[in-house]
């Protein structure tokens, strides 16, 4: 299930995740046509760490 980024402002310009035992995509709401940007597990991990530190 994709959910909206609690960074994202509420006015419509958002970015959603979905996650799954895989890895996660990543999309922009008002572009949802151009697919999503796919990330493996590690580079999941590897992400979510380097922008909450």
């Amino acid at each position: 299930m994709w959910h909206k980024s609690t960074y994202s402002p509420s006015g419509g310009d958002c970015v959603e995740v979905r996650e799954h035992e895989n890895g996660a995509e990543v999309r922009d709401t008002k572009h949802r046509e151009l697919g999503a940007l796919a990330f493996d597990t590690d580079q999941w991990v590897t992400l979510i760490a380097s922008v909450t530190h």
